[in-house]
């Protein structure tokens, strides 16, 4: 039997699931999952992996096995009957080759389902071509992490408005569903006078479930950082883009990757690094152009 560690909140913990599932099955191993991590989802999905008993989980000498955030090779060939995965297991290189299983592991209950479609048809009003997307606001602890700590920075107004024109130049009838934990932010720097933005949730986390569920039923994504903002954009499909924030000499790029976190076919925008470059040198622009060009290719200018 084989088994993943319960870290994290609910993005962190729907990536190890996914994870332990896929990984799981290739090396031709049951997955269980712990009472901890049944407690994050199962109000959520029809979660279908088997739960062992938390005295089982105590008693089994486990042997544990650390991976990084993103899959290799050697990964495939696991060797053990008793063994937990470690680490922070997010990314889609672990499972993604078994995409439309993952989905369905991840079936919201109807209930859940029903109450994030009745609030799209009711923001929808009486457009007839409403095309939604999903806009999640990552601020809360990273405002002060990501300067202080991994030479990066959360989204700002100017990303925002870049990723809200793309949309609007390209639908007919854009609708935008914003989640965030700085709803106060996000109201003052988000342009909402045309009446195409909606706010949900009231800004403090209260409602995962429901935030999640909303951003899953949009059409398309717009993300900045998180795991949470990365399984909104998996489960919804459709086109999403995403924030590159970080300099290249980060510490974080240690322990992630843009393109094992990001799927190919997404779109990028690079952050306004200015904050930053300051306090590690101009010279760092013009790195950070090199690093995005070489990992990502090109999509909107730098």
């Amino acid at each position: 039997m084989w088994t993943v560690n319960s870290i994290g909140r609910l993005g962190n913990q729907m990536g190890a699931y996914a994870s332990l599932y896929a990984l799981a099955k290739l090396n031709s191993h049951k997955a269980y999952i712990v009472p901890e991590m049944h407690a994050w989802l199962a109000p959520i999905f029809n979660i279908t992996l088997p739960v062992m008993h938390k005295d089982v989980n105590h008693q089994v000498a486990w042997r544990n096995c650390e991976l990084h955030d993103w899959m290799s090779e050697e990964y495939k060939h696991i060797e053990g009957k008793y063994v937990r995965l470690t680490g922070y297991l997010n990314l889609w290189t672990f499972y993604h080759h078994i995409r439309e299983e993952i989905l369905r592991k991840f079936t919201f209950h109807d209930f859940i389902r029903e109450e994030a479609n009745k609030l799209l048809e009711q923001v929808k009003g009486t457009r007839k071509n409403a095309t939604f997307i999903g806009v999640h606001m990552r601020r809360g602890d990273y405002v002060y992490v990501m300067l202080n700590r991994w030479k990066g920075v959360v989204a700002d107004k100017a990303y925002l408005e870049k990723a809200i024109d793309y949309f609007c130049i390209k639908y007919q009838e854009p609708v935008f569903v914003v989640t965030s934990n700085g709803m106060h932010w996000c109201k003052k720097n988000i342009n909402a006078s045309r009446g195409d933005v909606y706010f949900s949730g009231d800004g403090v986390e209260s409602t995962p479930r429901k935030d999640l569920a909303l951003l899953a039923h949009c059409n398309h994504t717009i993300m900045t950082i998180c795991t949470f903002g990365y399984w909104a954009s998996y489960l919804a499909g459709g086109e999403t883009i995403y924030l590159t924030f970080t300099l290249p000499d980060s510490d974080f790029l240690n322990v992630f990757r843009y393109n094992a976190a990001y799927l190919p076919e997404w779109m990028w925008i690079p952050a306004d690094l200015s904050s930053i470059l300051s306090k590690h040198g101009n010279n760092e622009y013009s790195l950070l152009k090199a690093y995005v060009k070489e990992t990502l290719g090109s999509f909107f200018d730098l």
